[in-house]
C-alpha cells in the first residue's frame, strides 16, 4: 500500500484535517514523510493507528487516556475496555430510561 497525503487520509478515514493535526500535536501520530510537492505523507501503519484512535474515542476515551492506552500492553487495554464497557452499559440504561420518559410524556399529551 502506498502512502497517502493528508487529504487522501482524511477522505479514506472520514476525519478532518484538524483531527489529524490534533493527533499529531498530542504525539499520537506523525507523518512518515513528504512528497515532491511538500505534502505530508502517511503510511498504512499510521492510517491504522488513526482508525484505532477514532475507535477508542467512540468508546468514550479522551485523547489523554488514548495516549496512555494506545501502546500499552494488552492486559492494560483489556482492563480499560472492560471498565469502559461497564460505563457504557450504565449510560445505555440512562438513555433508555430517558427515552421511556419521553414516550410517557408523548402519551400523556394525546
Amino acid at each position: 500500500m502506498e502512502n497517502k497525503t493528508l487529504h487522501e487520509l482524511c477522505h479514506a478515514l472520514n476525519v478532518t484535517r484538524r483531527t489529524v493535526q490534533g493527533y499529531e500535536k498530542a504525539g499520537l501520530v506523525c507523518a512518515s514523510g513528504k512528497n515532491k510537492y511538500g505534502h505530508l505523507l502517511y503510511d498504512e501503519k499510521t492510517c491504522k493507528r488513526i482508525a484505532q484512535i477514532r475507535l477508542f474515542q467512540r468508546f468514550g476515551f479522551r485523547i489523554k487516556e488514548i495516549k496512555e492506552l494506545i501502546d500499552a500492553p494488552g492486559f492494560v487495554i483489556k482492563a480499560s475496555l472492560e471498565k469502559q464497557i461497564l460505563f457504557l452499559h450504565k449510560e445505555k440504561a440512562e438513555i433508555e430510561a430517558l427515552i421511556e420518559k419521553a414516550y410517557e410524556i408523548i402519551d400523556s399529551l394525546e
